[in-house]
């Protein structure tokens, strides 16, 4: 009876995989192999990560805040979007952009590169003391480190000035944070906080929701003027969480004007959905003023967003390249029409150079890249890992024209599970200082040559491989 209670079940499983829209046909075949070799944990495994839901109230709830949100394609005060400052070239990127969560490029922005992870932090915590009206972070990991034992004070003084700062983390990702002194000193100081997509029991969770959906975001506004976004969290580079592997080695861009406003809102839907007070009518104030000439938009994403928004941004960028195609990317787990993409730039003659980390601090993850390797080669990319520590940036630079930058990586995490934030930018200066950023990191790595991963012996190749063939369910 067991026996037939057992089979019932999975094959009500598979029907359920294969009958889930939005499904790559590679993750159906690897949770259809999941739950039949592995009987009971296949089982468990797909009713805890199977699918993508964060709830039926989370939802409802984001939804209503977001409909209680100002437009986010017609910011207050705003011109008509920026299209027309955009090269004819690069209009359809943007549209893309627009198309996955509403925000429509915006003109009059002024862009700074930091100089490294400590330098972001500096900028920050000054731009926190010289704010006048209210400041607003979201980080997926925060420390209570050097850099995260700062950034707390910076509010905590701020708060006490008369200042309404609003500080936000992941649940998971940032509960080091939760569980400090730094936690509680900022709550004693009036900082506003909240914890997204909390977990709470984790098992009585995972009947109403997937447990492991994260707000991988990183994002800071201050003044509703100035905005940061890039890879880096509220930390050290050091990490000491994983400091086998330090330094992280992030990017972060500091930007004026405009765009800041839509990061504004960006944080507002996070913040309002998950218990944050209405801040609303900040969003209703009128745009900031011009600071640049850049044109620029957020690109937000989540598993609440529609389906391969991401993938889709990603693959625009490099379908776009015409001359050079430089990626940066920590976790690289694509799927079939991304992988397609890069090759693609790599055989209609663009200088396609991807750079990965030497080592990775997800050995699987590190595995099922490497099982790229060899098709990359031989369109001709040309691949380089990063050796003095782990390059957590996430860039894309299409020829020295425009740039993307921010949270998200070209993972199956980044795809489906995770809520990210980045921002495409059309402007050859600040492509410019990136492209020399990426190619300091390029100068530090080793390049990977055909020969070398052919010579590969077996079994790498088959740990590769099957790392790979569980992407889509890792």
């Amino acid at each position: 009876m067991s026996v037939a209670i057992h089979i019932l079940l999975q094959a009500a499983l598979i029907l359920r995989v294969l009958l889930r829209p939005y499904r790559d046909p590679a993750s159906r075949i690897a949770w259809i192999v999941v739950i039949l070799g592995l009987p009971i944990l296949g089982i468990v495994g797909y009713i805890l990560l199977g699918e993508t839901n964060i709830g039926r109230r989370r939802i409802a709830r984001l939804h209503g805040v977001l409909a209680a949100l100002p437009d986010p394609a017609r910011p207050p005060g705003a011109t008509e979007p920026a299209e027309g400052a955009l090269p004819p070239r690069l209009l359809p990127l943007f549209r893309v952009a627009t198309s996955i969560s509403g925000y429509a490029p915006l003109g009059g922005n002024a862009a700074a590169l930091m100089a490294d992870s400590d330098a972001a932090v500096d900028a920050l915590v000054a731009d926190i003391a010289h704010a006048e009206r209210h400041v607003h972070v979201l980080f997926y990991i925060w420390l209570p480190d050097r850099n995260g034992a700062r950034v707390a004070a910076a509010l905590c003084e701020a708060a006490a000035r008369g200042i309404a700062c609003r500080a936000m983390v992941d649940d998971v990702g940032s509960r080091r944070l939760v569980r400090s002194q730094h936690w509680a000193a900022m709550e004693k100081a009036g900082v506003r906080l909240a914890r997204a997509l909390p977990v709470g029991n984790p098992f009585l969770r995972a009947l109403i929701g997937r447990v492991d959906l994260r707000n991988h975001r990183k994002v800071a506004v201050v003044d509703g003027r100035i905005a940061y976004c890039g890879s880096q969290n509220c930390a050290d580079p050091e990490f000491l969480i994983k400091a086998r592997y330090a330094p992280w080695v992030d990017i972060m861009l500091r930007v004026e004007g405009p765009v800041a406003w839509q990061c504004q809102h960006l944080f507002a839907s996070d913040w309002m959905t998950y218990g944050g007070d209405d801040i609303a009518s900040l969003l209703r104030e009128k745009l900031p003023p011009s600071a640049g000439t850049i044109p620029a938009v957020v690109v937000a994403s989540g598993p609440t967003v529609r389906h391969s928004a991401m993938p889709e941004m990603f693959q625009s960028l490099m379908y776009g390249a015409r001359r050079e195609l430089v990626v940066t990317t920590p976790y690289y787990v694509p799927d079939d029409s991304m992988q397609a993409a890069l090759c693609a730039a790599a055989y209609r003659g663009v200088a396609t150079t991807v750079v990965f980390p030497a080592r990775n601090d997800n050995p699987a993850v590190a595995a099922a890249s490497r099982s790229y390797y060899a098709e990359l080669l031989d369109a001709g990319v040309r691949i380089f890992e990063f050796r003095p520590g782990l390059l957590h940036a996430k860039t894309v630079c299409v020829d020295g024209e425009a740039a993307l930058i921010g949270s998200a990586n070209m993972d199956r995490r980044s795809f489906d599970l995770n809520y990210e934030n980045n921002l495409l930018l059309a402007d050859a200066t600040t492509t410019r200082a990136i492209r020399h950023r990426q190619d300091a990191w390029i100068a530090q790595s080793r390049e990977v040559l055909r020969e070398e991963v052919a010579a590969w012996p077996w079994p790498r190749r088959l740990w590769n491989n099957a790392a790979a063939v569980l992407g889509p369910v890792l």
